[in-house]
C-alpha cells in the first residue's frame, strides 16, 4: 500500500486569501463595528488609514472614467446608438429621483421628527443660491478640459469624453480603429490599477467603519434617532422600488442582484463618496454583473453626477425636519416647487464626502427656513451620507442593468 502524506490543513491566512473580496470586506466591516463600539471615540485614530484608501481610489477614478467612457462609446456601431442609450438612462434618472423626493417627503410627513425640536446654533448664510436649469446645464460644459481633470469635476470630464468619443466615431476607419484600440488598452490599464488598490480595500473600509462607529455610534440612540431612522427608512423603501423594477424588467431576482453588487455597497457606506465608489461600480459591472461595456461605461459615470436618489431623500428629509422644527407647513403647491428645486439641487452634490450637506443648506435657504439646522444635521451627517451614497450608487447600477437588458432585448428582436 503506497505511503500517502496528508496535506497539512490550510492556515488561517491561506483561508483568508481564498475568500472573495466581498467576504473580506464584510469581515473587516464587522471588525470595524466591534472596534468602534468597544474603543469608542479613540477608534478615530485609524481614520487616516481609511482616508488613504479614499485618496487611492480618487487618484484612479478620473482617468478610469475618462478612458472607460471613450472605450465604451467608440465600441458602439453608430452615434444613434449613443443617443438611444442616453435617452433611456436620463429618463430613468429623472423618474427615480422624483420618486425618491416623494418618498422623502411622505416619510417625514408621517414621522414628524422635527416637531418639538429646538433649533440652536448659528451658521454662516453664505451657501449660494438655487442654481437655474440653465446654470446646471452650462456647468456641465468644460471651458478647459485640463482644469476639469485637475479639479476632479467628473461631470465635465464625462461631457468632454462624450464629445471626444462621438468625434472618434466620425473619423475614417483606420484612424478610428487606432484610437479605439488605444482607448481600450488605457481603460484596461486603469481597471488593473483599481484592482490593485482594492487589495487594500478591506483594511481601508474596516478603518473607516471603526472610526465612524466610534465617533457617531452613541448618536444613533439619541434624540435624532427618529430623523435618522426616517431617512434610512425612506432609503429602504427606495431599495424596494429598485428591486421591483429589476423583477419587472430584467431576469435578476433581488437576492441575486444584491449578492453580486454587495462589494459596492460596503465601499459606498465606508467612503461616503459616489465618485470614489465609481471605480468599484465599474469593476462590479464588468466582473460580477457581466454587463456590456458599451452600456456601463456610459451610464455609470453619467449616473455618478446626475442620479442622486439617496441625496434626494436626504434633501427632502432635512427640509421638512427644519420646517417642522420652525413650525412651518407647506401647501401642495409649495411641495410641487420642492420637487422641482430638489431635482435641480440633487445633481449638484459633487459625489464627494459631505457634498450633500452644502446642497441641503442651499435647499433650506431657498425656502426661507432657519439655517440653524446645520448645527444639528451637520453633526450626524456622515450617518446619513452612508445611506445616501449607497442608494445613489445602487440606483446607478439598477439603471445600468435595466438599460443593458433593454438593449439585449432590442438586439434579440432585430436578429429574429
Amino acid at each position: 500500500m503506497p505511503n500517502s502524506i496528508a496535506e497539512p490543513p490550510a492556515g488561517l491566512y491561506q483561508r483568508y486569501r481564498r475568500l472573495s473580496l466581498g467576504v473580506k470586506i464584510l469581515i473587516f466591516m464587522v471588525l470595524g463595528v466591534v472596534v468602534g463600539i468597544v474603543v469608542g471615540e479613540r477608534a478615530t485614530i485609524v481614520q487616516p488609514v481609511g482616508d488613504l484608501f479614499i485618496r487611492l481610489l480618487m487618484m484612479a477614478v478620473i482617468p478610469l472614467v475618462f478612458f472607460n467612457l471613450l472605450a465604451g462609446i467608440t465600441s458602439l456601431t453608430d452615434v444613434g446608438a449613443l443617443g438611444r442609450l442616453g435617452g433611456k438612462i436620463i429618463l430613468y434618472y429623472m423618474l427615480t429621483t422624483t420618486v425618491a423626493l416623494v418618498i422623502g417627503l411622505v416619510v417625514m410627513h408621517l414621522l414628524q421628527p422635527g416637531v418639538g425640536m429646538q433649533l440652536a446654533g448659528q451658521v454662516e448664510e453664505s451657501f449660494g443660491e438655487v442654481p437655474s436649469v440653465t446654470d446646471v446645464f452650462l456647468g456641465l460644459i468644460p471651458e478647459n478640459p485640463f482644469e476639469a481633470f485637475a479639479s476632479g469635476n467628473v461631470a465635465q470630464v464625462v461631457v468632454f469624453a462624450i464629445f471626444l468619443g462621438v468625434v472618434t466615431l466620425l473619423l475614417p476607419q483606420q484612424s478610428r480603429e487606432l484610437l479605439q484600440n488605444a482607448y481600450g488598452v488605457l481603460a484596461e490599464l486603469f481597471r488593473k490599477l483599481v484592482g490593485v488598490i482594492m487589495y487594500f480595500g478591506p483594511i481601508g473600509i474596516g478603518a473607516l467603519t471603526a472610526s465612524t462607529v466610534g465617533e457617531y455610534g452613541a448618536v444613533i440612540f439619541g434624540p435624532l434617532a427618529v430623523f435618522i431612522g426616517g431617512v434610512w427608512g425612506g432609503q429602504a423603501i427606495m431599495v424596494v422600488f429598485y428591486m421591483i423594477l429589476l423583477a419587472l424588467f430584467t431576469r435578476y431576482t433581488p437576492g441575486e442582484f444584491l449578492k453580486k453588487t454587495g462589494p459596492l455597497y460596503a465601499t459606498t457606506a465606508a467612503t461616503c463618496s459616489s465618485l470614489a465608489s465609481l471605480a468599484v461600480s465599474l469593476d462590479v459591472a464588468e466582473q460580477r454583473m457581466r454587463l456590456p461595456r458599451s452600456v456601463y461605461t456610459f451610464t455609470l459615470p453619467l449616473g455618478a453626477q446626475l442620479n442622486k436618489d439617496g441625496t434626494a431623500i436626504m434633501l427632502a428629509g432635512v427640509l421638512l425636519f427644519t420646517a417642522q422644527a420652525a413650525g412651518v407647513e407647506f401647501t401642495v403647491a409649495s411641495q410641487i416647487t420642492i420637487l422641482l428645486v430638489g431635482l435641480i439641487l440633487s445633481n449638484g452634490s459633487g459625489g464627494i464626502p459631505g457634498g450633500g450637506l452644502v446642497i441641503a443648506l442651499i435647499f433650506v435657504q431657498a425656502f426661507n427656513l432657519p439655517l440653524e439646522i446645520a448645527a444639528i444635521v451637520g453633526g450626524i451627517y456622515r450617518l446619513i451620507d452612508m445611506g445616501s451614497t449607497t442608494i445613489n450608487c445602487m440606483g446607478d447600477m439598477v439603471g445600468t442593468t435595466l438599460v443593458a437588458h433593454s438593449e439585449q432585448r432590442r438586439e434579440a428582436r432585430a436578429a429574429a
